[in-house]
């Protein structure tokens, strides 16, 4: 069984941001022109062309709700620290790696589960109400574009906000795990550091030693968040699945992703392959720029909302 955001717990209630990105976010999103006429009636005039079109979105849609990504030159979690995100073979075969995993994620869950959809996510939202958008595939797993109220969307690499066993499968919320956390751990605390863009915070090996995590409550397996680990893959079903969604569309457009993860490129790939215009909205170069000759350089959420449908 799948959790739509609608299962989860209610989130606050959020109305459209301002024009310009809060400066307490700013630290998260990489230096970038604002855009110039010309390439905005380029993608102006691409997206009206489109009537079926298919969106890939990345990190960098939701560095402007505060949440950092890895690759952003100078920003990004790469660039500020020598940390690397969780390896799905290390958390697999490691209770101690699991632990370490777990007991971070518990920490930074109250921020990580706190941001918000800016106006990039509510740009796109808008555009599949209007019939514009005919599939949103995200490899973001921090829930922004289901916040904002994405219909036809698909999750590529899973979400924080779910929780899967590894035995039998049983899917369950992130937050009712985060309350038997806390059952579980009464007497543990830890101050958070910096909060990655998966929801982990950096804490030292010795703050973890005593914290306790639970088994899955219908089998006694292993839990771990709904996510696609870094070494793992998509589950083919969910690639065929978009890949046939890909094949409804007339039109490709990348928003926020610099597409050097093969499991959202393979798509840029055939749609080049079937020759399906593309255009690319991205701070900074990507894998794909050869298969384009539309590319704007800015902020998601200062170009996606200009566009009229």
């Amino acid at each position: 069984m799948l959790f739509s955001w609608r299962s989860l717990p209610p989130h606050v209630a959020v109305g459209r941001c301002a024009s310009t990105i809060q400066a307490s976010v700013q630290r998260f999103v990489p230096a970038s022109g604002s855009i110039d006429s010309n390439a905005l009636e380029q993608l102006q005039a691409f997206v009206s062309h489109a009537s079926r079109l298919f969106v890939i979105s990345g990190a960098g849609l939701s560095t402007e709700s505060g949440i950092p990504d890895y690759r952003s030159e100078g920003v990004g979690l790469y660039a500020r620290t020598d940390r690397r995100p969780m390896q799905h073979s290390e958390f697999v075969r490691s209770a101690k790696s699991r632990q370490r995993y777990w007991a971070r994620n518990y920490v930074g869950w109250p921020q990580f589960s706190s941001h918000q959809p800016n106006q990039a996510h509510f740009a796109l939202r808008d555009w599949e109400e209007k019939g514009k958008l005919h599939w949103l595939v995200t490899q973001n797993v921090d829930a922004l574009h289901s916040k904002a109220g994405q219909q036809r969307l698909t999750e590529l690499h899973g979400s924080t906000h779910r929780v899967v066993c590894l035995d039998c499968g049983q899917l369950t919320p992130r937050a009712e795990l985060q309350k038997r956390f806390a059952a579980l751990n009464p007497g543990w605390a830890a101050s958070a550091g910096a909060v990655a863009p998966d929801g982990d915070v950096f804490l030292e090996d010795e703050q973890v030693l005593n914290f306790t995590v639970p088994a899955c409550d219908a089998c006694g397996g292993v839990l771990k968040p709904e996510v696609t680990f870094f070494g793992d893959v998509v589950n083919r079903t969910t690639v065929s699945f978009v890949h046939n969604k890909l094949a409804e569309s007339d039109a490709v457009l990348v928003a926020g992703s610099s597409l050097q993860v093969f499991s959202g490129y393979r798509f840029l790939l055939a749609a080049s392959e079937r020759k399906l215009p593309i255009a690319i909205v991205n701070i900074g170069s990507t894998r794909a720029d050869h298969l384009t000759g539309i590319r704007v350089s800015v902020r998601c959420g200062e170009v996606l909302p200009a566009i009229q449908l």
